[in-house]
């Protein structure tokens, strides 16, 4: 069974959207309520775009049981052009030749199946640009 949260993040997920701020400009992402920066509480819904250059990362050899199937992979934070940073999987590419500064863009893929139905999960992932 999925969590509200899952429910709650699609507009995330799916569409890469965020909340910017009307009095500052800040991007929050994901969206929140209340702005970091001024503490103001108006907001408009930006997409995020999706091109940026990895900040760091890892390879991960000994991973959580759903994802025993995909090691070695790479999770990697990156700055999305604009300034936001996300974590996300680095596919696409063998995890040795991942580098600081890489270019990288988002794709929207199957994440993880949840349970014995295997209910399909999505989301964004990065793959060299």
């Amino acid at each position: 069974m999925f969590s509200s949260r899952y429910w709650r993040e699609i507009p995330q997920r799916y569409r890469m959207e965020a909340a910017k701020c009307s009095g500052c400009g800040t991007v929050s992402f994901p969206p929140r309520l209340i702005c970091p920066k001024c503490k103001g509480r108006t907001f408009e819904k930006v997409r995020l775009p999706d091109q940026g250059k990895v900040l760091t990362y890892t390879v991960i050899h000994v991973p959580a049981t759903p994802f025993k199937d995909e090691v070695p992979f790479a999770i990697a934070v990156v700055e999305l052009d604009g300034g936001v940073r996300i974590t996300s999987q680095v596919v696409d590419c063998d995890p040795a030749t991942i580098r600081i500064g890489q270019r990288v863009r988002t794709e929207f893929r199957k994440l993880q199946e949840v349970g014995d139905a295997g209910v399909l999960c999505y989301g964004y992932k990065c793959v060299p640009a």
